[in-house]
C-alpha cells in the first residue's frame, strides 16, 4: 500500500524557525506537491539513492562528510552536494537559498511572519541511467559503471568542460585544483567495499537513503515499494536513480 507522510503540529522544526507540516496543516492549498513518479524500466542491480525532504533539518553535515571523503576544498564555492532551502511567501514568491552549499546550515529566516512554508532540498549528482554528460565526452573520461554509477576518469579527463554544461542538475564541475571534470561518485570507493556513502553516514536524521534496487532488504527498494516518490527535472529524459519524498513542485 502507498503510504503518504504528513507532519502535524508536533513536527520537526525546520532550521529558520518554521515548521513545514503544520503550515501545510492550516494553508494546504499552499503545500501542492509535483505529481508523484512510479519507476519504471529496469534497473534491478544498480544503486539508487532517496533524499526524504521531510526529515531534512538543513543541518550541513552531509557536506562537510563529502568535502572531506571526496578530495574537495573546502574554501572553495565547488561542491558534490549541497542543500537548497525553499521559503515561499503568501505572494508565492519563491526564495532559493544554498550559502556555501549549506555546509554551515542557514541562518534564520526572514519576515517569517509572511512565510508559508519553507523546507530543505539536498541536491547532488542523479547517476542517470540515460546520462547527457556520458554521450558529449569527447574521449570517454566520463563514463557510467556496470552498476549504474557515473565517474570521471581523471587520467582520461581534458578538462574540456562538455559535460558540465550538458548536466541538467548544476551537478558538474571542475575541480579547483586537478583541472577536471569532478561531481558525485556516491562514494564509490566506499560503496565498492560494502560501505555506505559518506553524506548518508553523516545525516542525523536519516534524510538520505543509499541501497540498491530490486533486493529485498535494501531500504532504497523498500521506500520505492512502499511510498511515493519523485525525480528532478522529469522532462530532461535523463532517467536519475536518485529519488525524492516530498518534493515540492516550486524546487527546480
Amino acid at each position: 500500500m502507498v503510504r503518504r507522510r504528513f507532519f502535524s503540529l508536533g513536527g520537526k522544526l525546520l532550521a529558520g524557525g518554521i515548521v513545514a507540516g503544520t503550515i501545510g496543516k492550516y494553508f494546504p492549498d499552499t503545500v501542492a506537491h509535483a505529481a508523484p513518479t512510479v519507476r519504471t524500466g529496469k534497473t534491478e542491480g544498480k544503486w539508487g539513492f532517496v533524499v526524504d525532504t521531510y526529515k531534512c533539518i538543513g543541518c550541513g553535515r552531509c557536506v562537510k562528510a563529502c568535502k572531506a571523503e571526496s578530495q574537495v576544498p573546502v574554501d572553495q564555492e565547488v561542491y558534490r552536494t549541497w542543500v537548497e532551502r525553499y521559503t515561499v511567501d503568501y505572494d508565492k514568491n519563491v526564495k532559493i537559498e544554498s550559502p556555501r552549499g549549506g555546509i554551515n546550515g542557514f541562518p534564520e529566516v526572514e519576515n517569517r511572519e509572511r512565510i508559508t512554508k519553507s523546507f530543505f532540498v539536498p541536491k547532488l549528482c542523479n547517476q542517470c541511467e540515460n546520462a547527457p554528460c556520458t554521450k558529449v565526452c569527447p574521449v570517454g573520461a566520463t563514463y557510467t559503471t556496470p552498476d549504474g554509477v557515473v565517474l570521471v576518469d581523471r587520467e582520461r579527463c581534458v578538462g574540456c568542460s562538455y559535460c558540465i554544461q550538458a548536466c541538467p542538475y548544476g551537478a558538474r564541475f571542475k575541480h579547483p585544483v586537478f583541472k577536471v571534470a569532478d561531481k558525485c561518485t556516491w562514494c564509490y570507493h566506499r560503496i565498492s567495499k560494502g560501505m555506505t556513502t559518506a553524506c548518508v553516514q553523516a545525516c542525523p536524521v536519516g534524510a538520505r537513503v543509499f541501497g540498491e534496487i530490486g533486493v529485498p532488504d535494501s531500504p532504497v527498494d523498500k521506500i520505492l515499494s512502499e511510498e511515493r516518490v519523485n525525480i528532478l527535472k522529469p522532462e530532461a529524459g535523463t532517467m536519475p536513480l536518485v529519488d525524492y519524498l516530498g518534493l515540492d513542485k516550486v524546487v527546480v
